[in-house]
């Protein structure tokens, strides 16, 4: 099938997709789960061959990291779609309902957004949480992963389509594109999509946002910070600061750099020196943090680096101010975190803190959008229209105004023979 009628097959079942009962769409996540496990030797050999061609490419680690999905990734995502199963149905929710006159009513209701391409970069892990989140959004999808997951990308896309449609969703309401010519030919079909969702480099994901004019909903950096305040707990921040950065270190939400009020810096430091020693963590600091611990000098290119490896910068700030400057300056508005005992100190981090997730005495490794009870999500958001940070089933949805009237024109209150009410309805609307 080539492209075009990959769009068209995915345009067509996205109309009758969008109205289909919401039991039906949890059945068919039930069927792709235990399609997943049923087929789970065939998607780990897939994956085999994938992780060594990867290798005889010398594939740099953190992709590598990203490629694999063995047993252990299968139940995981299985456990992601049990979660999303559970969630409330996103379509049909009244968000709003206003009488605009007396039997004129008028109705803002939760709909899908329709097409959605997504492309992303060495994880068949999200081949499953998008495609998920899209059935259960009502959304069709086409999927583009990197050619370094080609066979695992590809059976991962015949097992969902198969258990799908085998539960009564319509037939092609998932696609996968294999190709980069294909990513050039749906970034020019605006008709057609109704959004795309890139995940990848910063470069990679520019290069989408200025070659379409499709909707783009994603981020092209995560730079994320912990900020240690003067008035921390050290031995909290100290396993905050560790987990941010160790816990996976080729993913959008661990921390890229650490900031250290001056006042605690000199006690800090050296423990937090010794945890990073011991998880073989590269640091490098500025000329102050250089004065205390044994680190490489940092470069000016370091505090806007996404490194998605064992690698951290630290930089120390003589104040709260200094700290908000720093992560607005360099950040690239996906999650920032503060440790602090001090809740004012902490509320002015949050409310200055120009990102789309801001944390208070917790690891960036929360920002995820099953951690938040998403179900999974599609991608992180670093925009600030329609939907910001994990981008879950809410950020898949988009509404339409339902009116319902019995024989209302607008010529009567053009006259003044009638008038508007708008009195707010709390009921929901009664055509979902």
């Amino acid at each position: 099938m080539g492209i075009h009628e990959a769009v068209n097959a995915a345009q067509a079942a996205a109309i009758p997709l969008a109205a289909i009962e919401a039991t039906c769409r949890n059945r068919a996540l039930a069927a792709i789960a235990e399609a997943l496990k049923t087929n789970v030797k065939a998607i780990a050999k897939a994956n085999e061959e994938d992780l060594l061609k990867a290798e005889e490419a010398k594939l740099a680690d953190p992709l590598r990291k990203r490629l694999r999905f063995d047993a252990a990734r299968i139940a995981q995502v299985c456990d992601g779609i049990e979660s999303l199963i559970q969630l409330a149905d996103p379509i049909g929710k009244t968000l709003q309902a206003t009488e605009l006159d007396s039997d004129l009513e008028l109705y803002q209701v939760t709909c899908p957004i329709g097409v959605i391409g997504v492309i992303f970069e060495s994880r068949p892990d999200a081949l499953v949480q998008i495609s998920t989140l899209c059935l259960k959004s009502g959304n069709a999808v086409l999927l583009k992963g990197g050619s370094e997951a080609a066979q695992t990308n590809k059976i991962l896309a015949q097992v969902i389509a198969q258990a799908t449609e085998s539960a009564g969703i319509p037939a092609g309401w998932i696609q996968l594109m294999e190709t980069r010519q294909d990513v050039a030919e749906i970034l020019s079909l605006d008709k057609a999509i109704d959004l795309i969702v890139p995940r990848g480099s910063n470069k990679f994901v520019q290069y989408i946002m200025n070659n379409t004019h499709i909707p783009v909903l994603g981020h092209a950096d995560g730079i994320c910070h912990v900020y240690v305040d003067q008035d921390a707990d050290q031995e909290m921040a100290l396993r905050i600061a560790v987990d941010s950065k160790c816990q996976y270190v080729a993913v959008c939400n661990a921390a890229e750099t650490l900031l250290v009020h001056a006042s605690i810096a000199q006690e800090f430091l050296p423990q937090l020196e010794r945890a990073l020693t011991t998880a073989n963590v590269e640091i490098r600091g500025c000329t102050k943090t250089a004065s205390m611990i044994n680190c490489l000098p940092a470069q000016a290119s370091d505090w806007s680096t996404e490194y998605l490896d064992t690698v951290l910068s630290i930089k120390i700030v003589n104040d709260l101010t200094e700290a908000i400057e720093h992560i607005n300056t360099y950040g690239s508005g996906h999650t920032d975190s503060i440790v602090t005992s001090n809740q004012r100190t902490a509320q002015r981090f949050m409310n200055l803190v120009d990102a789309g997730n801001v944390f208070w005495n917790c690891s960036t490794r929360f920002s995820d959008g099953f951690r938040y009870g998403l179900g999974a999500e599609v991608g992180v958001s670093t925009h600030k229209i329609h939907a910001r940070g994990p981008v879950g089933l809410d950020g898949l949805m988009i509404y339409k105004w339902k009116l319902i009237g019995k024989g209302h024109i607008v010529a009567d209150y053009s006259t003044g023979e009638k008038c508007f009410s708008h009195a707010k309805l709390s009921r929901d609307c009664p055509l979902t």
